[in-house]
């Protein structure tokens, strides 16, 4: 397959797109960030990669971390996670607080806000120093020493953390969160604003290629194969909010968006991919990501379907 053609065709067909998204301005400092970025990684299971665009330019990953996040507390405490947080579609904003209230405080799954709090919480027990034992954990995987928090991001969520905070202390009051609400949405804040490109992204997510069996020299990387089944189908099914199901019709693969515009998805049997363009639709995920990889699984006539 030659990917580096697929990618310079998806590039030209999307210059053609009449785009309508808008950058997220809920978060201030995203709204800086310049909506007509562009860039695609793709990081095959060979070894290869394939690039273009701004790949190399690094922003805010915000919920593409809730993977990252999961993989290393599922390490950290097996399946015990499952009796705080559910593995079902939340058909819901990601941000809710009824469906929250409604279950008694267990989210419905670890991808929306509260299940990724109720994650932020449990590496909170397990870590001695969360943020940099968390942020050692995304480098180790990435095989790039150099990724950092974006702490202006971090600053700029914790200023209008209101709904975050409403989501912690209703779970709090329920006894699912056990340390010090604004311990929690510190540690949160600087996650979600772990600072990457299209690149080290790709090479992040091949933890999940070939479930465990992709040949990496970094321990971190290595990821017990019925964890990465079980992480694969979360991202399938809960990756994109209530647009979920959208993505899994249109695109085929398991991905994970986040609204400084960054997607992720993967193959497992040939690719992690990595695409960026911060304009967000109404859903709140990349409105030019989106349609950039429903054409590579269109042309190329790869999906896990």
């Amino acid at each position: 397959m030659d990917y580096q053609k697929v990618l310079d065709e998806i590039v030209a067909e999307i210059s053609l797109f009449n785009a309508a998204g808008k950058v997220a301005t809920y978060i201030p400092e995203l709204g800086n960030v310049d909506p007509n970025k562009f860039g695609i990684y793709l990081q095959c299971t060979d070894g290869k990669g394939y690039a273009t665009g701004d790949a190399l330019e690094r922003f805010s990953i915000q919920s593409i971390s809730k993977v990252l996040s999961l993989s290393l507390a599922l390490k950290l405490v097996g399946n015990h996670i499952w009796t705080r947080i559910g593995v079902e579609p939340s058909g819901d904003p990601f941000n809710s607080l009824v469906q929250l209230e409604y279950e008694k405080g267990i989210p419905r799954n670890p991808f929306i806000n509260a299940g990724a709090l109720v994650v932020a919480d449990i590496l909170m027990s397990e870590l001695d120093n969360p943020k940099e034992e968390l942020l050692q954990y995304v480098r180790d995987l990435a095989e790039d020493q150099t990724i950092e928090y974006n702490h202006k991001v971090a600053a700029s969520e914790m200023e209008h953390k209101y709904r975050n905070a409403a989501l912690t202390h209703l779970m709090k009051d329920f006894g699912n969160i056990k340390n010090d609400v604004n311990e929690v949405l510190d540690f949160y804040f600087h996650q979600c604003a772990i600072a990457m490109n299209c690149k080290q992204l790709a090479q992040a997510f091949t933890i999940f290629l070939n479930y465990g069996k992709y040949d990496l020299s970094s321990e971190a990387a290595v990821l017990d194969s019925t964890l990465a089944k079980r992480i694969n189908a979360l991202m399938l099914t809960c990756g994109f909010y209530d647009e979920s199901g959208e993505f899994a019709f249109s695109v085929g693969l398991p991905g994970k968006s986040g609204v400084g515009g960054g997607i992720v998805a993967l193959h497992p049997k040939y690719y992690s991919i990595a695409v960026w363009s911060p304009p967000l639709n109404s859903k709140g995920n990349s409105e030019l990501g989106l349609k950039a990889l429903e054409l590579l699984t269109t042309k190329t006539e790869q999906s896990v379907f």
